[in-house]
C-alpha cells in the first residue's frame, strides 16, 4: 500500500511540475489533456528507472549517477547554440532536449558499467590467499602404531584427513626400540618401520605435535588430555585406553573394532576347513583360527589334532576381545 501511494504521488508531482515546465519553456498554454498525457508518460518513466535501479548495487548506482550527470556535457557545451540554428521554438527545445535525455541515458548506462568494475576495487588491499585448515583424522596411540595395521587403513584411504603423533608417543617408542630386551625392542623398531611406511604415502600426513605435559606421568593420560584440548579423536587398538577414553566422553577409533566389524559374518549351519592346531580350555575341545584370527572352538577336536577338516557352526559369541566360532566335526 506505501508503495503503491508513494508511486501515484509521483505521477502526479510529475504531470504537475512537466505541465509547468512545458507551459513556461514553450510559452504556449498546455490544455488539461496534455498536461495529464505529459505528466503521465513522465512518472511512468520515472517510475520505472526506480524500479529497476531500487535492488542495484551502490557502485552501480555511483557510477550511474556520475554518468547521468556528465553524460549531457557535450550537448550543452558543443551544442548550446542548437536551438537558435533550428527554426522554431518548441521544435528547437525539443531538439535540444531530446538530445540532453539522449546523452544523459547512455551516460548513466555507461556510468553504471564502469562502476561496477572499478568501484569495488577502489581502496581495497589485496587479501592474502586464505591458509588452507588442515583436517585431522585423529591422535595416534604407541600401541596401534607398533601393532601395524594402521598402515593398511591409511593405504586403503578410509582416513579422511592427517595423522598427529605428539611427541612423548614418539618418545616412548624410541624408549621400546632403544630396550635391552630383544622382543621390546623388535616391537618399537616395527613401530618406527611402520611410521615411516605411513610418511610415504603421498595423500596422508603425519604431523609431530611437540606438545608435552610435564604434570602428567602417565602417557595415556597425556594422549587424553591432549584430545580434550585439541578434538580430535584418539586412534588406538588398546582397550583400556578405550574405556578411559570413553569415561571422558572423547571419540576413539578402535583398530580392532574396526577388523571385527569387517571379518565375514557366519551363521549357526554353515560348514567351514579348518586346521586344529591346539587344546582348548574344557576337555576334548580343539581349537583353530581363520585367515583374519578369528578363534574356531570344535567340540571334541582335541583327538584330530592337526588335521584339516570339515566343521559346521554351532553358535557365535562376539565378545570385546573379538569375536569366537564354536563347532562341531561334520559327520
Amino acid at each position: 500500500m506505501p508503495d503503491r501511494t508513494i508511486s501515484i504521488a509521483i505521477v502526479v508531482c510529475c504531470a504537475f511540475f512537466g505541465g509547468l515546465l512545458g507551459h513556461y519553456l514553450i510559452g504556449a498554454p498546455m490544455g488539461i489533456p496534455a498536461f495529464v498525457v505529459s505528466g503521465t508518460l513522465v512518472g511512468l518513466l520515472l517510475l520505472g528507472l526506480l524500479k529497476q535501479w531500487r535492488n542495484t548495487s551502490a557502485e552501480k548506482l555511483t557510477g550511474g549517477f556520475f554518468g547521468l550527470v556528465c553524460g549531457p556535457a557535450p550537448v550543452v557545451l558543443f551544442f548550446s547554440g542548437l536551438p537558435e540554428s533550428i527554426p522554431g521554438t518548441e521544435v528547437s527545445l525539443t531538439v535540444y532536449a531530446m538530445a540532453v535525455v539522449i546523452f544523459g541515458l547512455m551516460g548513466m548506462q555507461v556510468g553504471a558499467f564502469v562502476g561496477e568494475r572499478l568501484l569495488p576495487t577502489l581502496g581495497r588491499e589485496e587479501e592474502p590467499d586464505p591458509v588452507p585448515v588442515r583436517k585431522i583424522a585423529g591422535i595416534l596411540d604407541t600401541s596401534v602404531i607398533i601393532d601395524g595395521r594402521i598402515a593398511d587403513v591409511c593405504e586403503t584411504g578410509f582416513l579422511d584427513g592427517d595423522l598427529v603423533i605428539p611427541e612423548f608417543i614418539l618418545h616412548e617408542l624410541q624408549m621400546i626400540a632403544d630396550s635391552s630386551e630383544s622382543t621390546k625392542r623388535h616391537r618399537g623398531r616395527r613401530g618406527l618401520d611402520i611410521l615411516k611406511k605411513i610418511q610415504k604415502q603421498s595423500y596422508l600426513d603425519i604431523i609431530i605435535d611437540d606438545t608435552d605435559y610435564p604434570s602428567i606421568k602417565e602417557v595415556d593420560l597425556k594422549l587424553i588430555q591432549m584430545a580434550k584440548e585439541r578434538g580430535h579423536p584418539i586412534v588406538t587398538n588398546d582397550f583400556n585406553l578405550n574405556k578411559v577414553a570413553d569415561v571422558h566422553s572423547l571419540q576413539v577409533l578402535n583398530v580392532n573394532q574396526l577388523a571385527n566389524a569387517l571379518k565375514p559374518i557366519v551363521l549357526p549351519g554353515e560348514t567351514m576347513k579348518v586346521q586344529i592346531i591346539k587344546d582348548g580350555k574344557e576337555p576334548g575341545q580343539g581349537v583353530a583360527y581363520l585367515d583374519d584370527g578369528t578363534m574356531v572352538v570344535v567340540d571334541n577336536g582335541r583327538r584330530v589334532m592337526g588335521r584339516t577338516l570339515e566343521v559346521t557352526v554351532t553358535s557365535v559369541l562376539q565378545t570385546t576381545a573379538g569375536r569366537m566360532i564354536f563347532s562341531a566335526i561334520k559327520s
